[in-house]
Formats: structure tokens, C-alpha cells, sequence
């Protein structure tokens, strides 16, 4: 898949996920093989404004290369400004955020309130495309409503202005990410522009990373939720895509390593408090489909020291393998 003149190695990549997909995480599925890493949201305002929380959103390793940084807001000018402190961080790709369905986002006009405005979607991208060095991608969804399901519309606004590639999610901002996600629309916009197209929603498994691809003809799956607690989705999902070779789970004992080595370096980066609180949303999706996951999962809850999550790993194998060895 090209993106511009850049040129994305896989067929799988990060989703952008407020409060989730941070430094840390992006690092981890870099290394299990997503081919492109998105950042956090940024807001433009805060940016411009000099927020030192928006700025520090920016911040990322080598590693996650390729890196998209994405911003969001309603105002060209405020855009565009945006974008040329964004530069200053050298990313190889700006997203724009028209899909986010977040009432504090939406309630301000932006995320996904903006599809029910298909001219300032495409104000918003020429400013940005003006600002930028470097290729400048959007993220839409299906529509605002089941009465105004507009992304092809908003695809085509967005393709003229100058955007250089697509991501669709499969539902309004009404539903969230409930139910299923409509993959016919991520088809009708794959046929309706000429850019690529990166399709989103309900890819959980190899198995519908390939049927995505294969029903709607777009150019590369989008994992979100599916890599929560699971970042080595990637490298299964490299597998089945390129050998048709579906790997085996990783053990108890793997997922607790990666567990520890993911909560060790988000501390590393926002210290031991600020990465222990954001570690237990983390912790608690590691324990998905282990025997006592309730249980665990209150545990995970209550983290406050790194040590907390090496005892909960402990307790975890304890429980799997009476008398294992921490990881």
C-alpha cells in the first residue's frame, strides 16, 4: 500500500486509540508487526493554545515507524497551524480525526460531528495539506446517523481536497462500536475513490483481517479492539495473510512477559504512578479468557507499584501451573 510516495510494508495497522494506543503500546504491536502506528488524538487548539499534554501526545520512538500523528478540530486556520507544529516532530503521515464519537469530542464539532458537514471536512484537509510535508490521511466513519450515512460522500470531498488515503469504520457515530460493523460501506468507498483505503471494524481474529480485505477490496485492516490485551494480533495476522499458517496462542506465560514488559516500559515513560494507573485498564485485558479472569481482573483494577503487577503475574501462573516461576 502506498500513501503518497510512502510505502506501508503489511496489510495490518494500529488504530488510534485515545488513552490506549500510547507510546508504549505502539512500540509493543510495532514489534509484533503492525505496519503503520497511529498516534493518540491531538487537539488543535491545545496544540496552538500550548497545552503541554497535547504536545507530549507527539512525542515517539524510531520504532514505531511508520508513525501517523493524528490531530483534530473544526477550524481550518487553527488546522493548519496545527499541522506546522506537528512537522516539527518529523512524522511520516498527519491523520485528520473525523470519526471519533466521543460526546466531549463531538459536542465541540469535531470527530465524527464533522461527516455532518462534508464541505468543512474538505476545508479541513486542504488546510492541513497545505501546512504539511508529508502525506495527509483521514479517518471517517459510516455517517453521523442511520439517516444520513454520508462516507462516501465524505470519502470523495476529502480524495478532492487532497487526502491520500481513507480509513473507514463501519458504523455512525450513533452506534458507537455496537453492532456489527458494516463492511458494505467500506466496499462502496473503496469503489468510489482512487486512494486507499484502510477498512475498520470488528477485525478480532486472522480470519477477519483476510475476509475484510477480501469483501471489500480495501487496500489494509485497521486492528483496534482486537489487539486490547493481545498485541501479537499482528503477527497472526502477518501469517494467515502471507502463509495461510494460522499460529498458535501464546501461553500463560508469554502473554504474562508481555503483560510485565508492557506495563515495565509504560512506566519507563510516564513514571512508576502515571503508568501504573494507566496500566490497569491494560492489565485487566491481558486476563481475557484465563481461568478466574474475575477475579484477576479485580486485581488488575487495584495496581499501584510495578510490584503489584509482577504478584499478579505470579498469581496468574500460580494458578495455571501450581508452583511456576514468575516470568
Amino acid at each position: 500500500m502506498h500513501i503518497g510516495s510512502y510505502q506501508i510494508e503489511g496489510r495490518a495497522v494500529l488504530a488510534p486509540m485515545a488513552g490506549v494506543a500510547d507510546r508504549a503500546f505502539r512500540e509493543l504491536c510495532a514489534g509484533y508487526g503492525a505496519a503503520m502506528t497511529t498516534s493518540e488524538m491531538v487537539s488543535s487548539k491545545g496544540l496552538v493554545y500550548g497545552d503541554r499534554k497535547s504536545a507530549q501526545l507527539l512525542q515517539y520512538g524510531e520504532e514505531e515507524r511508520p508513525i501517523a500523528l493524528q490531530i483534530f478540530g473544526d477550524d481550518p486556520a487553527i488546522m493548519a497551524q496545527a499541522t506546522s507544529m506537528v512537522m516539527e516532530y518529523h512524522p511520516d503521515i498527519i491523520d485528520i480525526n473525523m470519526g471519533c464519537p466521543a460526546p466531549k469530542i463531538v459536542n465541540n464539532g469535531c470527530g465524527s460531528a464533522l461527516m455532518r458537514n462534508p464541505g468543512l471536512c474538505g476545508r479541513l484537509v486542504e488546510a492541513v495539506v497545505g501546512a504539511a510535508d508529508v502525506p495527509v490521511t483521514v479517518k471517517i466513519r459510516k455517517g453521523w446517523d442511520a439517516q444520513s450515512v454520508n462516507a462516501v460522500e465524505v470519502a470523495k470531498v476529502c480524495e478532492q481536497a487532497g487526502a491520500a488515503a481513507i480509513t473507514v469504520h463501519g458504523r455512525t457515530r450513533d452506534q458507537m462500536y455496537a453492532p456489527t460493523a458494516d463492511w458494505d460501506i467500506i466496499k462502496a468507498v473503496k469503489q468510489a475513490v482512487a486512494v486507499p483505503v484502510i477498512g475498520n471494524g470488528d477485525v478480532f481474529r486472522p480470519e477477519d483481517a483476510a475476509r475484510l480485505l477480501e469483501e471489500t477490496g480495501c487496500d489494509a485492516v485497521m486492528v483496534g479492539r482486537g489487539a486490547l490485551g493481545t498485541p501479537w494480533i499482528f503477527r497472526e495476522i502477518n501469517a494467515w495473510l502471507d502463509h495461510h499458517c494460522m499460529l498458535p496462542l501464546p501461553g500463560i506465560k508469554e502473554r504474562m512477559f508481555v503483560m510485565l514488559k508492557h506495563i515495565k516500559r509504560m512506566c519507563e515513560l510516564k513514571g512508576e504512578r502515571g503508568g501504573m494507573l494507566e496500566a490497569r485498564k491494560h492489565a485487566a485485558w491481558y486476563m481475557k479468557g484465563l481461568r478466574g479472569a474475575p477475579g484477576f481482573r479485580a486485581q488488575a483494577g487495584a495496581l499501584s507499584t510495578f510490584a503489584d503487577a509482577e504478584r499478579l503475574a505470579m498469581a496468574v501462573l500460580s494458578q495455571a501451573e501450581p508452583g511456576a516461576n514468575p516470568p
